[in-house]
């Protein structure tokens, strides 16, 4: 069977994917006596039908850029990195130590401050299990799902005995400086003549993920160690008769993955929270899996694919408080669309490969 064109293999196969998976969703809400036209209904008005609506999704949709990025860069070497969950609690560490410990005059300064240590942190965590596999062939899903577990205990540890107020009971770091605090996206498209909800979490990091986007579409396509990256996840073998170092690749696409995923923290940490909470992360690691398996691994795929999961998020909050639908059906959507774009893709990429080999065919 001939392969796809790249068009079909980018958005026809995951649109069908993600419509079937509306459908059969539709079936599962229509199963326990809700229309599924209004819930879908709702959940449109409730993430695009409104600015508020669109600053949540967008909230949401950043985090899953770069968690998905991150596992995106894995996946272009070969790796299965699915320690997002905790190279993302390790990134909100980084930014709240410069956050609280560093007197930053305007918030420009502390989101670069911000940027550079939380990416440093969650590299510097995923570069641990990108090593044990490469230096003592430790297989990389098993430490990298581990050490969210170490990352989570560690993080539990310095809230509730370093970094957590006297007199509090919460988990939480003490409130950033005023400093420190992020431009919401009102504040940003404002400055264009856009009017925009103020009472949403999106923040100037939407921008900062839209900008990872196109490095790492740079990085894996335009540069040597892009083509390195591509060429050791292909076959390991061809690349090291090639004369790439694979310890080496195993270490840089790991270290990129880690430090991508740990940016995340900058939108909940410093955007939203403006402090380090305990579950800072909220599951955007594994979703991240998902987008990048959607997006096919491309920047511009994940992108699209972060949208769609953020309009997931939004729009099931506004299904499960305007309607009798409970919450744990959106989890059931989710779930749908990850298991039609990712565990069952060859069932419904077979189907389209056959019907443009039979119109290839009668064009002949």
């Amino acid at each position: 069977m001939e392969k796809l064109p790249k068009w079909a293999d980018a958005f026809l196969v995951p649109l069908v994917s993600v419509f079937i998976a509306f459908a059969i969703s539709g079936l599962v809400i229509l199963a326990v006596g809700e229309d599924p036209i209004a819930a879908l209904r709702v959940m449109i008005d409730g993430a695009l039908g409104s600015t508020y609506g669109w600053g949540y999704t967008l909230y949401y949709a950043t985090n899953f850029m770069f968690t998905g990025l991150g596992v995106a860069v894995a996946f272009h070497a070969g790796l299965f990195n699915i320690g997002g969950e905790g190279q993302a609690t390790l990134g909100g560490l980084g930014v709240a130590l410069v956050c609280l410990f560093i007197p930053w005059p305007h918030w420009s300064l502390a989101l670069c401050a911000a940027i550079v240590s939380s990416a440093l942190f969650a590299a510097l965590w995923a570069a641990i299990p990108a090593w044990l596999q490469a230096k003592r062939g430790s297989h990389i899903v098993i430490t990298t799902i581990m050490f969210n577990f170490i990352a989570a205990s560690l993080l539990n540890y310095i809230l509730v005995n370093q970094l957590r107020p006297k007199g509090s009971m919460d988990p939480a770091s003490a409130r950033f400086p005023q400093a420190t605090n992020l431009p919401g996206l009102d504040q940003v498209l404002g400055l264009f003549g856009i009017p925009f909800s103020s009472k949403t979490p999106a923040n100037i990091s939407l921008i900062i993920a839209m900008i990872c986007c196109i490095l790492v579409w740079f990085l894996i396509w335009h540069t040597r160690l892009g083509f390195a990256i591509r060429a050791f996840g292909k076959s390991e073998k061809a690349a090291v008769y090639a004369g790439i170092n694979p310890v080496r690749i195993t270490l840089y696409a790991m270290i990129i993955s880690g430090a991508l995923a740990g940016l995340m923290a900058v939108n909940t940490v410093q955007g939203e929270a403006n402090r380090l909470l305990l579950n800072s992360v909220e599951g955007a690691g594994f979703i991240g899996i998902a987008v990048s398996l959607m997006g096919r691994g491309h920047p511009f795929g994940v992108f699209l694919a972060a949208l769609l999961f953020g309009f997931l998020y939004q729009g099931g909050a506004e299904l499960a408080l305007w309607t009798k639908i409970p919450r744990e059906l959106i989890t059931v959507i989710q779930a749908l669309v990850i298991l039609f774009t990712g565990a069952l893709d060859q069932m419904v990429r077979r189907p389209i490969e056959i019907t443009f080999a039979l119109f290839k065919k009668k064009e002949h």
